[in-house]
This record gives C-alpha cells, structure tokens and sequence, in this order.
C-alpha cells in the first residue's frame, strides 16, 4: 500500500529504526545579581524632632541665601530710612533718632532735682531689635508676617524693617517660602480659623567658636510659632511637624546660611487678644537659647521675659552693677529670670541675693542660669515664686539695696507705701517690734509657702538679718509718666533722695525712654547732717546781710 500523499515512503519492517539525533544546547551559566555598590558614609541627621517626623517636600526653587547677612545700614545715621515708616505702627519718628522727643524733657525733670552729672545713652540707632512678636495673616499665596497697623487689627507686612536684626528678617523670609510651598493656612482672626496666628523671633549672639566682634553680625533666630491648635496631638499637627523641617533644611546647620537656632511650638486657641497660650513644646534646633549679660551666661527660654534691645540692656546692667556696694545684701522684687541678680551676684560679692517673680515658667531659665555661676561665690542666691506687691514689707527687711523693675505702669502702691515706711520708720526710732515686723507672725499657709524658695543655689543656710532695711533703692524704668509719679511719691516727705540718673535709648523711632535712678534713704545721722548744713548755710547768709554796709 503506498503512502499517503506527500508523507515519507513506509519504513520497511526490516530496516533499522532511524537513529534520531539530539543536539544539546549548553546550559548557559546562572545569573548571579552583581552585589550591591557600597552605601554613602552616613552623615549625622540633624536634631529630630519631638513631634512626629514628617519628610517635607522638596521645595520647587529654594530661596537663594545669600554668603552673608550684610548689614544696609549706615551706622553713623540718624535717620530711619524704612520704607515701612508710616504705615507701621512700630516706629514714630523718622528723624534724630538719637534723641527721642522725651529726652528734654527727662532731662530737664532730673535736673530740677539736683542731677547735674545725668547721661544719656543713644546707643545702636538700626538692627537693635532682638526679639519681635508678629502677627501672621493673608493667605498661603501670600502670607503677611508683621504689626497691626495704628488702631486697627490689619496687619501690615514688614519684610524690610530697620529696627529688626538682619536675621529677623531673613528668617521671616525663610518662614513665607515655607507657609507659601506647604499651604500652611495663615489665621483668620474674624472666622477663628488657619493654622499659624502669631511668631516670635529672638536673637541670641553666644557663640564662642566665632570672635565676640562677629557674634552680632552673625547671630541666630530662635522661632516660636503661636499654633491654633490644643496641642501637637490636634489634626493640623502634621502641617506644624512639615514647617518645622522645612526651616531647620533650609536655615539649620546643613544649610548654605545657619541662622536658624532653633524652633518651639506655642499652643492657643483663645479667642482674646492674648498671644500666647500656656502649652509649650520644644520642636527643632538646641533646647536652650544662651546670651551674655553683665559678665554671666543667662538662659532664655521662649516663654520667659526678655529685653528686645540687648546691647542697650547689657550697657545699663553694666552702669547699674556699679552701684550695688560689695557684700550687700540685695533683694530684686521683679526679677523675671533673674538676670540682673546672677549679674550682681557674680560681680559683686553679696552675702546674699533674692530674686521675686511672679511668673512661675522663669523658674527653669533661672535654675540653668545659675548652674553657670563660678563656684565658690560665697553669695546666697534664693529664687521666690510670688507676687512682690503681696506683702514687700517682708521681702524689704535684711536687704541692704534693693531692685525693681517694675512693668510700664509703674510701681504697686503697696510697694510705694512700703518703700515710704521703711524709710521714716527709722527717722521715727520705731524699734524691731514696730508695726514693719508684725508679717513675721503671718501664719497663712499659701504666703508661708511663697516666702520659701523655690530655687536655693548656695548650700549654705540663710541667715535671719532682721533689723535690715534698704539704704539703697535702683529703680530701673520703662514708663516715664509713671516714674514721675513714683519718684514724687519716694521723695516726698524727705522719705529717699534722688542721687544719680541715666536714660538709655531702648527703642529709637520712638518717644520711649529707659531710666535708671538711683535713691538713697535718709538715715538718722544723714538728716541731722544735712539739716546742720543747711542751718550753716543760712547763718552765713544772715551775717553777710547784717555786715553788708548801708548804702548812704
């Protein structure tokens, strides 16, 4: 039978079976991944952190910083030169800067009462300020950072201010391109709603690694961002963790410029007009912010008082310190963080000093400032948290100088009346049992426990100095009107004179005016010396007038 159709012929049965051939294909050798190439030498990441890290996006086109902060200024100028000036409520005066409209005035007031060597400090006209809190407002787009225009609660944006440091400035720069690339939502003061209400910025200049003549140029912003939020738990928390990383990127230590120190969060939802609310969270940066004041090293924490013009603070501390005399015994009644106490303590070598302050978050900076003392002072230092006006009888007795810096409005009249009384008691031989002693039988738990220090540097145990009252009285002011009227009320009656006075310029572009007075009370011995003086005086007057010739 033949084969189909185009098949092979049948294999005759006897024929041998083909041989089939296979041609094997080497196996081609296994893939082996090449290893890894060696990972980049890690570098140390900055600080995390204390809110949850969130990798903020990189921004389209970072800001340009420039090699250095330069200074525009003419140092020799008495002139503001802002463009801002008119419509900020900052500055009122945009010529003398060196000589505030209320100088004449001061210095008519003190010459009047027998001040013939009073001084006046102009010093740093531009770029003093170290500390400003702004308003944030506007929109994402276009963010506005500044001070609510005269009387109104517009705010009007000062990229360009004279009056801040140059680091003010650049920060707040810094802190628009952030609002602008995150679309951090500014506050909206008629609706309640956005994220950021207000910023405070401060300036610290301790850095020992640079010459002190370079520490101003190149100092370093401390940014404290006002949240409307409860707390870092609240939902917009993650939009305040993204800001946080986007300043300390472009303005922390692996930046073209470090400017940025470092970086708080402030919680508050009030709907009043105060700033700040009470939750405080360290977020980004160092935890302490350091400055040098009166020759010691002085924690500032963001929540604490703090002197906006620091050269201008540092000169009067340097003029007040000079006056305390050595081995006194000082009391400063409103003491905030203690600056001016450490400042006398470490120079003057008191037997003790004791700081009061109303504020209770001062206690921390207090404590850090003071670990920083040279050992060995020999000075008991004491830190009381409560209100001096609430009994200044007992804080007076066993100091031999005492301090106040009261706020603009003046001194308490308890405090007045205080003052008064301890310097007329002795005039009036009242004994240690008089009415001033009588606090010593006060036995109210809550003004037992004020009297009590809440921080005690010296290990040594305070000695009763009972029978000790203030020769010495620094008055350092803030408020002119209200040190006319407290001066008058110190020396009427004879009760303290005025001995010497000194004005520093603390806000040029201003009619603001730092006074530092000192008074001295009138003791016994004093008065009567005084008083023959003047009874010399008018007999000399006398004889000349009886030994005058009459005219013929």
């Amino acid at each position: 039978m033949p084969p189909p159709a185009g098949l092979l012929p049948w294999p005759s049965p006897t024929a041998p079976a083909p041989r089939i051939t296979t041609t094997t294909q080497p196996r081609p050798p296994p893939r082996v991944r090449p290893p890894p190439p060696p990972p980049p030498p890690r570098r140390a990441p900055p600080p995390p952190p204390r809110l949850k890290p969130v990798v903020a996006p990189k921004p389209a086109a970072s800001l340009p910083p420039p090699p250095a902060i330069v200074s525009t200024m003419d140092p020799a100028s008495t002139c503001l030169n802002c463009t801002h000036f008119g419509s900020c409520s900052g500055c009122t005066h945009e010529f003398d800067l060196d000589k505030p409209p209320v100088l004449q005035e001061v210095a008519d007031f003190f010459s009047g009462h027998g001040i013939e060597d009073f001084t006046f400090s102009r010093g740093r006209l531009s770029e003093w300020r170290c500390r400003a809190k702004l308003a944030v407002r506007g929109t994402p787009e276009k963010p506005l950072i500044g001070l609510y225009q005269e009387g109104t609660h517009t705010v009007q944006d000062i990229p360009d201010c004279r009056a801040h440091h140059p680091s003010i400035n650049y920060a707040i720069k810094l802190l628009k391109q952030g609002i602008s690339e995150l679309s951090v939502q500014p506050f909206d003061e008629d609706a309640g709603t956005g994220e950021l209400r207000y910023v405070q910025m401060t300036v610290t200049t301790y850095n020992t690694s640079i010459p002190v003549a370079q520490r101003y140029e190149q100092a370093r912003v401390q940014v404290s961002f006002v949240w409307n939020s409860r707390d870092e738990r609240s939902k917009n928390s993650e939009k305040l963790s993204l800001l946080q990383e986007f300043l300390w990127t472009n303005g922390g230590p692996r930046s073209n410029l470090h400017v940025i120190h470092s970086i708080w969060a402030n919680f508050q939802t009030s709907t009043s007009n105060i700033i700040f609310g009470h939750k405080w969270r360290h977020i980004g940066g160092e935890a302490d912010l350091w400055e040098r004041f009166g020759g010691v090293d002085i924690c500032l924490d963001p929540y604490s008082f703090g002197q906006a013009n620091t050269l201008s603070f540092n000169s009067l501390l340097h003029k007040l310190i000079k006056y305390v005399p050595r081995g006194s015994t000082v009391v400063d009644l409103y003491s905030g963080a203690g600056v001016i106490g450490l400042a006398i303590a470490a120079s003057r070598k008191c037997r003790s000093v004791r700081c009061v302050e109303i504020n209770k978050m001062s206690k921390l900076s207090f404590e850090k400032s003071a670990s920083r003392l040279p050992p060995n002072l020999g000075c008991t230092i004491t830190w009381h948290n409560t209100d001096a006006s609430a009994e200044p009888i007992h804080w007076l007795e066993g100091s031999s100088v005492a301090i106040v810096d009261p706020p603009r409005k003046g001194l308490h009249p308890s405090v007045i009346n205080a003052l008064q009384r301890v310097a007329l008691s002795e005039r009036k031989a009242f004994k240690a049992k008089s009415s001033l002693t009588k606090v010593k039988d006060e036995k109210r738990p809550w003004i037992l426990r004020a009297r009590e220090p809440a921080v005690h540097v010296d290990s040594t145990i305070m000695e009763e100095s009972s029978g000790i009252w203030p020769e010495t009285l620094i008055y350092i002011s803030c408020g002119w009107d209200s040190f006319k009227k407290d001066c008058k009320s110190l020396i009427s009656n004879e009760a303290w004179h005025l001995e010497n006075a000194h004005a520093f310029n603390f806000f040029p572009g201003t009619d603001s005016i730092e006074v530092l007075a000192i008074f001295r009370r009138d003791s016994g011995i004093a008065q009567k010396k005084r008083k023959t003086k003047t009874k010399a005086k008018t007999k000399t007057k006398a004889k000349k007038k009886k030994t005058k010739p009459s005219k013929v």
